[in-house]
């Protein structure tokens, strides 16, 4: 069994750059024990660009 966390990273409604470094993020997750699974933009603003994207994160439990 596993369990899943979802941090989510806001996009600049100017640039749609992430307004947190995702590769810092990854790293101190993995150095706790949680494997990166997957990025995912879930939703779209009004002009087809991300609103934010969500990392995905899994690890087993003991």
């Amino acid at each position: 069994m596993y369990e899943y966390k979802f941090v989510k990273i806001e996009l600049s409604s100017w640039s749609s750059k992430p307004k947190e470094d995702y590769q810092d993020i990854i790293h101190q997750y993995a150095s706790q024990g949680w494997r990166f699974v997957q990025i995912f933009a879930p939703s779209t603003k009004g002009y087809g660009s991300a609103a934010y994207f969500e990392l995905i994160f899994e690890r087993a439990l003991n």
